[in-house]
């Protein structure tokens, strides 16, 4: 009787020492998500146009494995600023989520953001 609440106990004991998988499938995002997300937030870019009164702004974009934007978007400054914001920094999110489930690795290179946003032709455009 003693060896089989012994094994009980350590049968017990174990148990509450497994691993356990905290990712959630519903949690997994997939690259067709990320291009979905990416494709609203141009969308959204695209319906404001720009002049030179209104100006261009740009945005940090995407979550680099090694931490730091892929790249930046530019913007015409009509936009609503906290929609984008909210939008873009939901996507980043996603996005670190993306690189640590699927196991993404880049280059570590820093990508520098624009040196000038300028209005040509009612589109705004990255001056480099």
């Amino acid at each position: 009787m003693k060896w089989f609440f012994k094994i009980l106990v350590l049968s017990l004991m174990l148990q509450s020492f497994q691993c356990t998988d905290t990712n959630d499938s519903s949690d997994t995002i997939t690259a067709a998500q990320l291009e979905t997300k990416k494709q609203e937030i141009q969308n959204y870019i695209n319906s404001f146009s720009c002049s030179d009164s209104v100006g261009c702004g740009y945005i940090a974009f995407g979550s680099k494995p090694c931490g730091g934007p892929w790249s930046y978007l530019v913007f015409s400054n009509s936009i609503d600023l906290a929609k984008l914001q909210k939008m873009v920094k939901n996507y980043n999110e996603m996005n670190k989520l993306y690189n640590s489930q699927a196991g993404i690795f880049s280059d570590c290179m820093i990508v520098m953001p624009p040196k000038e946003v300028k209005c040509i032709n009612g589109v705004c455009t990255a001056i480099n």
